[in-house]
């Protein structure tokens, strides 16, 4: 009963559409971590079957994949989660938002750790895909539709294909998680950046050599 409180005290911080307890009961993510904690136990109980047999029922029921194996911590909540998968091998801390279309996948045929680790309080937008045995740090914010393929160290907001992330930016501080501020607009355009600091260092060279400048419309 403590687990069904806890899961229905997120649901309700988490989404400020909803309005009574008992929509709680109608969101597919609410069935889908209910369904994944039972058919982890029987993972590690090595009833393999049925586990895998719940989590397919699961992921008929809510269009959410999520392996038996994969470890996931206390106040995880998915909003909508049509089309979120997350792999075996797969360990998601405390207090982590996934939004809809995310992957949390592996890559290759290899046996062992082949899925990535995501640490606490973290946000993934809508469409990301994190691929491999990478390690995503704490207060991370993954913007929509990025693709994550190497190590995210804490407090910074990765975006892009593949995706980047800066330390010219404000990090994310421990006192606004990305996972509670739910924002999924406010992400820097890194890419962007880089090609004004590139072009301030060409107009800079064309001084210096007495070249003149082409005014921009």
């Amino acid at each position: 009963m403590s687990f069904l409180k806890e899961e229905i005290k997120v649901i309700k911080k988490k989404d400020p559409a909803i309005k009574t307890t008992a929509e709680v009961f109608l969101y597919p993510c609410f069935w889908s971590v209910l369904s994944h904690r039972i058919a982890h136990r029987l993972y590690k109980r090595k009833k393999y079957f049925l586990a895998r047999l719940v989590s397919q029922l699961s992921r008929s029921l809510t269009g959410i994949e999520i392996h038996p194996g994969a470890k996931i911590g206390k106040g995880f909540f998915i909003d909508h989660g049509m089309g979120v998968v997350i792999g075996e091998t797969c360990e998601i801390g405390n207090n982590v938002l996934l939004y809809q279309g995310v992957t949390l996948g592996g890559t290759g045929k290899d046996t062992g750790k082949r899925h990535p680790t995501i640490g606490n309080n973290v946000m993934i937008g809508s469409g990301a895909k994190v691929l491999g045995p990478i390690k995503v740090g704490n207060n991370v914010k993954i913007g929509s539709g990025s693709v994550v393929l190497k190590d995210v160290p804490d407090n910074v907001t990765a975006v892009g294909v593949p995706a980047r992330w800066s330390n010219k930016y404000e990090k994310n501080s421990e006192k606004a998680h990305p996972s509670d501020t739910i924002d999924q607009l406010k992400v820097p355009d890194i890419l962007q950046d880089e090609i004004d600091s590139l072009k301030n260092k060409v107009n800079e060279i064309e001084k210096r050599l007495n070249i003149p400048v082409e005014n921009e419309e």
